[in-house]
C-alpha cells in the first residue's frame, strides 16, 4: 500500500462545500458541472450529501493518482466555470483523508 503523500497512491478527500447565501441554487449547479469533470482525471464522486438544515454539501470524492487530482484543479474547463461562476462560486474546505 502507497504511503500517504505518495504521488502514485489513491487520494481520498472530503470536501466542505458552503454555498454563498441566496445563491444556493447557483451554487449547486456550479457543483454539478465542476464534479462531472471528475472521470476525466481518473476522479470519482463516492457520496455528496446536503446538511439538511443548510445548503451546504459534503463530498467524499477518490482520485486514482495525485496526478489525476493535479490535473483536475488545473482544468481549464474547471477554471472557467468559477470564473463564470462569480460571486455564486462556493467556498470550499478540502481535508485529504485516509481509511483508517
Amino acid at each position: 500500500m502507497p504511503e500517504p503523500g505518495d504521488p502514485a497512491g489513491e487520494v481520498l478527500l472530503v470536501a466542505v462545500v458552503e454555498m454563498v447565501p441566496g445563491q444556493a441554487a447557483a451554487g449547486h449547479r456550479y457543483e454539478d458541472q465542476v464534479l462531472a469533470l471528475l472521470g476525466r482525471h481518473g476522479g470519482s464522486i463516492e457520496r455528496r450529501m446536503r446538511g439538511t438544515d443548510s445548503p451546504t454539501e459534503v463530498h467524499v470524492i477518490r482520485f486514482g493518482s495525485r496526478a489525476g487530482l493535479e490535473s483536475f484543479l488545473a482544468d481549464p474547463d474547471r477554471l472557467a466555470l468559477r470564473e463564470q461562476a462569480g460571486d455564486a462560486a462556493p467556498t470550499t474546505r478540502v481535508i485529504e483523508v485516509r481509511d483508517r
